[in-house]
């Protein structure tokens, strides 16, 4: 155990924070093109739709799912920050449909501080995988002095289940599981403070799995998924309107937002993903009606451990709603929905109604 653990402050050990520490997403682009990536016919999913996970089909009725995330602290306790982390890595599994199945532990620790500090981030990450039924086994390590944590997960799917954001229908409704605002609330952590009950909330936030949420959608065969990550609501929305070839449109008022984060904004509490992420989806972006700016914010906010954008039949929009409420994700809200692209409105636009 650890001993004076409130004088650990994991926040002040590291220069940014969990998801907001991404790479920008227009750098990456530019990093990942024109790299003529080896490929075959059992990649079900790869690079060519910046989806969740990578899916590789192994008969016809199996397929495995990959993903890794990883990050730096963004709360100061470390067994907090390894669910977090842990449960953020897993979502990407959730968000295909798919069921997690073991994972390894990624880890920069700085070996000259607390191993003790180590061992409590690493017991948290194994308490979000025990509940997720995915087991931990083995990972790799570097000694740096930035702190990062997070899981490189394996998952299965039937390949005709798949969740991908590239299956979205004109007239789906969308269904966002999550309040927005963790980035700017973290912001809060590292360099003011929070109420109580408003860190209560994120917490519970950050590191409630997407299981649940996932397997409400599988029963209501939604037709396409994404969670929402560093690139906040506009740039995961705008990839899966891309890569489905609709238009999305999205009701700024009808979005959930964690308690506090309108405060935070307020106090100019942002983080550097906003700006990131409005120049990565600049060019597909189109905003009607008054903009309040800074409601505006919550839009370009990079998420850690965010909501699932669940994308299904409008017939079935408000029985999954209601699934949703009972098994714990009270905060979901039907929040748009898809149509097909209309003259001088290219597919992958992100309609914002204010």
């Amino acid at each position: 155990m650890l001993k004076n653990e409130e004088k650990i402050r994991l926040t002040q050990m590291v220069t940014s924070a969990g998801c907001a520490a991404k790479l920008f997403p227009y750098l990456l682009s530019d990093a990942l093109k024109d790299i003529c990536w080896y490929s075959n016919e059992r990649v079900l999913v790869g690079f060519d739709r910046s989806d969740d996970a990578g899916v590789y089909k192994m008969n016809d009725d199996y397929a495995l799912i990959h993903t890794t995330d990883f990050f730096t602290p963004v709360v100061d306790d470390p067994f907090t920050f390894g669910m977090i982390a842990a449960a953020n890595s897993l979502s990407d599994v959730y968000a295909m449909g798919g069921i997690p199945m073991n994972a390894l532990n990624i880890v920069i620790f700085p070996q000259k501080e607390n191993l003790d500090i180590l061992k409590e981030i690493l017991k948290g990450g194994n308490e979000k995988a025990k509940e997720a039924g995915c087991v931990i086994i083995g990972g790799h390590t570097v000694d740096n002095p930035n702190i990062v944590y997070g899981l490189a997960v394996t998952g299965y799917i039937h390949p005709e289940n798949i969740k991908g954001n590239h299956t979205v229908k004109p007239g789906d409704r969308l269904i966002l599981t999550k309040g927005l605002g963790t980035g700017i609330l973290n912001n809060c952590i590292k360099y003011d403070k929070l109420d109580e009950e408003v860190y209560k909330g994120l917490i519970n936030s950050m590191t409630r799995l997407n299981k649940y949420a996932a397997e409400a959608m599988i029963k209501f065969d939604a037709n396409g998924c994404t969670d929402i990550t560093g690139f906040g609501l506009a740039g995961h929305s705008m990839q899966m309107a891309k890569a489905s070839g609709v238009v999305l449109h999205i009701e700024v008022e009808k979005l959930p937002l964690l308690e506090g984060t309108m405060h935070a904004i307020e106090k100019n509490m942002l983080t550097r993903g906003d700006k990131s992420n409005r120049i990565y989806t600049q060019d597909y972006v189109v905003n009607e009606g008054k903009i309040n700016l800074k409601t505006e914010h919550l839009l370009y906010d990079p998420q850690t451990s965010g909501g699932l954008l669940i994308s299904l039949d409008s017939n079935d929009a408000l029985n999954l709603l209601e699934m949703l409420h009972k098994t714990g994700d009270t905060e979901s809200r039907i929040v748009g929905y898809a149509e097909e692209p209309k003259t001088g409105i290219k597919a992958g636009t992100i309609i914002f109604h204010f």
